[in-house]
């Protein structure tokens, strides 16, 4: 086979490649990219947060099961953040984008005292989230400061152990046609690989918390 015909035989490959996926994700695969992890009951489910941003253009609803109580999840979720415990996800990943993540594996007690309208910019050029719900053991919701990002999460307690919902409210009025795709093809799924590691790191964290045996009385 010449040079030229195995240029030509490559490049019909990944134009066949990109043609499958822009028509194979939103058909066959954008469902669970949204929904990883969530039972149906929790993807209709009302959150709190929901009413800060009602007519969403992209919901996600990810969810997984932790084996502890939601006592030993909530300690993780307050100190998330920049600068703070870190997002639990792929740090070099963050990293590259700019925000400075470094995922704590130890509860910090400097950050278990949040209060309604503390802020954390994720980047130098990022969005603000800023704290809007605040139910200890239950809910915490953050909202960026232009309106267009609710990112809740929600602690439900099942047996001996929790499930942890988290809940992404998007939108973009302005977008256009290749911003669009973008979002479509690229945020989407790079949300899905995020998310799903900084749940199963939450669950890590407070298995590993709730197996700790309980600080005795001082001597």
């Amino acid at each position: 086979m010449s040079n030229t015909t195995h240029t030509r035989h490559t490049t019909r490959h990944v134009a066949e490649s990109v043609a499958l996926a822009t028509v194979g994700y939103p058909a066959l695969l954008r469902k669970r990219c949204l929904t990883w992890g969530a039972t149906h009951e929790e993807r209709v489910r009302e959150m709190p947060g929901d009413d800060l941003l009602p007519s969403a253009a992209v919901v996600t609803t990810r969810a997984v099961t932790i084996h502890a109580p939601a006592s030993a999840v909530w300690p993780w979720l307050v100190q998330m953040g920049p600068g703070r415990g870190g997002a639990y996800s792929y740090d070099w990943i963050e990293n590259l984008l700019g925000l400075g993540i470094h995922s704590a594996d130890e509860v910090l007690p400097e950050f278990q005292h949040p209060q309604i309208g503390d802020a954390q910019r994720l980047g130098r050029k990022g969005p603000v989230l800023r704290l809007a719900v605040l139910e200890p053991e239950r809910a915490l919701v953050f909202r960026s400061d232009d309106g267009a990002w609710v990112w809740s999460f929600g602690l439900y307690p099942q047996g001996e152990s929790t499930r942890l919902v988290s809940r992404n409210r998007i939108t973009r009025p302005h977008r256009t046609p290749a911003t669009a795709a973008f979002d479509l093809y690229v945020m989407e799924p790079g949300s899905l690989v995020m998310e799903r590691k900084m749940l199963h790191g939450i669950k890590q964290r407070a298995e590993m918390l709730a197996r700790e045996p309980a600080a005795g009385p001082a001597s």
